[in-house]
């Protein structure tokens, strides 16, 4: 729909969902101004999904490919499970930025330039032989709004007195500006923003609100645009809203979960990438009786961890995939002593330090299997940015109602994406009962059941009289925990630590379908394939394809009806940022003929991928019944 403001030369028109990616410079800030678009885009009420993409190098030379920084936001006055497939939008701040990104854009798509950038140097930095914005050929599919932002910049903060390179650090404000003029955003969130975080320089204040304002007058003024956008609030369930990346949503399920189960939360880490935040942001908890120790490596995190549950805490480490290789055998540890610990593997790209910055589900063998002897833990895997909160929150509420390690599977696309989340109430959350003792009514036994049904130990806190007992990673006695070499006594524990997993899947949810019960093809995903694979799935019923989804958030164990469930459907497709590692499992565990939808390129699913290979498997359009 299409509209004509009164006194107004420019159309209006009104679409229900765009997707815009900013790209420059690591330098540029990129991610910053695609995080104010976010949050002032949920201020607005529409439902959103985020991509970050950051450079694998910590600075890669200025102008360079490497160096392209980007952050992709989808919107809409709908529900979506995606940053969206092609981008809409293109904001490229240097010729680097749009050879890197100018092959995702759609047909017919927008290119918003910084021509400042355009030089020689960056061009032959960026390896385009010709200018694109001159050969008459690389952007004729494209429509093209040309803007001189670093000049404009320095024309709105000519009467300031800064010089030039400290003007340009304001161009990133110039193009948000632009783009809320665009798509009708509001200016006051993210003048607040700028406010609040530079405080104590009032010169920089002055310089990015005045850049801000000059984008969005420009877009105001200019005869390059001539419609702007309304994208509807969505229709939300009531409530409270924020936009929360994932990294956030878990630091806050951990708060809660402390609070419900009566528990210190003791949280030890080592800065890695993608996990640090979740450090970062705890640490700014300690009103909530938070406790945060950056330790001096993942071996020193963990096992600290390890001796804040045995003290009696909820404990917790984070990580990601180099740091959970070294962590395995205190893992092992606190198999073994039947400790409730809960390490977070925020996934990137591998093997060894691999790509830190690029998403993948590549652990999931090594959450699993990877540590040795018969050492099986819990795994769960988040699907959303802000299902990390109930995620977190379940992994909490396992590993201290059983007694046991939990593995918590993120990655690095929740961690860094956002969502619009709607506040829960904590009260209504359920609430963990602990294991803790306090005295025995005679001889203690530390490895005998408080809870015979959950095969949780008492959890006997140091210092308590009549309470002590004797614990390690040496085999131990089933009842005393005294070290114990006896071969049938060892046979029992190898079985009892089975169990414990296998118990567990006696109080998780079902597992259920989306879409039709059964039907022709079933795909099966797990972790932050859930939104592609929805939306997908979606799009492939609209047109009539038999298909359902079914996504797990309990790996191991799984959920107690799936193999009756997978039975029901002739044909399984598992979608994967890996080689085919739940399909592996899959068709060991329950004997199906699962197939794997790989993708291992440092990049989430589209959900056109994914509806691309349905679509095949079904066959063509005209035999859709």
């Amino acid at each position: 729909m299409s509209e004509t403001k009164k006194g107004s030369r420019k159309n209006v028109q009104t679409v229900e969902r765009v997707t815009i990616r900013f790209a420059g410079d690591s330098g540029d800030g990129m991610q910053l101004t695609g995080h104010q678009f976010s949050d002032t885009t949920a201020l607005v009420g529409n439902d959103l999904a985020t991509l970050p993409d950051f450079p694998a190098e910590i600075r890669a030379p200025a102008g360079s490919l490497a160096g392209v920084s980007s952050f992709q936001i989808q919107f809409a006055s709908r529900e979506i499970q995606t940053p969206g497939d092609q981008p809409d939008v293109l904001v490229a701040m240097n010729p680097a930025a749009l050879k890197v990104h100018l092959p995702d854009l759609r047909s017919n798509g927008t290119i918003i330039l910084n021509t400042a950038n355009f030089n020689k140097r960056n061009l032959q930095l960026a390896g385009w032989d010709v200018n694109p914005l001159e050969d008459g050929r690389t952007l004729i599919d494209y429509k093209i709004i040309n803007v001189d932002m670093t000049m404009l910049v320095e024309k709105a903060l000519s009467d300031m007195g800064l010089a030039p390179k400290m003007m340009a650090r304001s161009t990133n404000m110039f193009a948000l500006g632009l783009l809320y003029w665009m798509y009708d955003r509001p200016l006051e969130t993210t003048s607040r923003f700028i406010e609040t975080k530079f405080k104590s320089r009032p010169e920089i204040v002055e310089a990015n609100k005045l850049a801000l304002q000059a984008g969005y007058d420009f877009g105001d003024t200019t005869e390059e645009i001539s419609t702007s956008y309304v994208v509807p609030r969505a229709k939300k369930p009531a409530g409270t809203y924020r936009n929360v990346m994932g990294n956030h949503a878990i630091a806050l399920g951990l708060v809660a979960a402390a609070d419900r189960s009566g528990l210190q939360l003791v949280f030890a880490g080592y800065p890695i990438t993608p996990a640090s935040d979740i450090l970062h942001i705890l640490s700014g908890y300690k009103h909530f009786r938070v406790l945060t120790f950056q330790a001096e490596d993942e071996i020193a995190a963990v096992t600290s961890a390890i001796g804040a549950s045995y003290a009696g805490a909820l404990a917790v480490t984070a990580t990601s995939g180099p740091g959970m290789a070294l962590k395995s055998e205190a893992i092992g540890l606190a198999i073994s002593a039947e400790l409730p610990l809960v390490v977070i593997n925020v996934q990137r790209g591998g093997p060894s330090t691999g790509m830190p910055t690029k998403t993948e589900q590549s652990d999931l063998f090594q959450a699993m299997y990877g540590r040795n002897g018969e050492s099986p833990a819990v795994v769960l895997a988040a699907a959303t940015a802000a299902d990390c909160f109930n995620t977190v929150y379940e992994a909490c509420r396992i590993a201290i109602e059983y007694m046991i390690p939990v593995i918590l599977l993120s990655d690095g696309y929740l961690g860094n994406g956002s969502e619009p989340w709607l506040l829960p109430d904590i009260n209504t959350l359920p609430p963990i009962k602990n294991r803790k003792v306090t005295g025995s009514n005679g001889e203690f036994y530390p490895f005998d059941f408080i809870d015979k049904e959950a095969m949780a130990r008492s959890w006997a806190v140091p210092g308590t009289p009549e309470l002590e007992h004797r614990i390690g990673g040496l085999e131990k006695d089933n009842r005393t925990g005294n070290v114990s070499g006896d071969f049938e006594n060892h046979q029992h524990m190898v079985d009892r630590r089975a169990r414990k997993v296998a118990v567990v899947a006696e109080n998780i949810p079902p597992a259920t379908i989306h879409g039709d019960d059964s039907s022709e093809l079933l795909v099966l995903g797990w972790g932050s394939t859930y939104g592609a694979i929805r939306a997908a799935v979606d799009r492939s019923r609209e047109q009539g394809y038999p298909v359902s989804q079914l996504h797990l958030r309990h790996l191991n164990p799984f959920p107690s009806n799936l193999g009756e469930l997978l039975l029901r459907f002739p044909k399984i497709l598992v979608p994967e940022i890996n080689s085919g590692q739940l399909t592996r499992i899959i068709r060991a565990e329950f004997l199906v003929d699962a197939k794997v939808l790989s993708k291992v390129n440092g990049k989430p699913f589209f959900p056109s991928e994914i509806e691309e290979r349905i679509i095949q498997i079904l066959g063509a359009t005209e035999n859709v019944r």
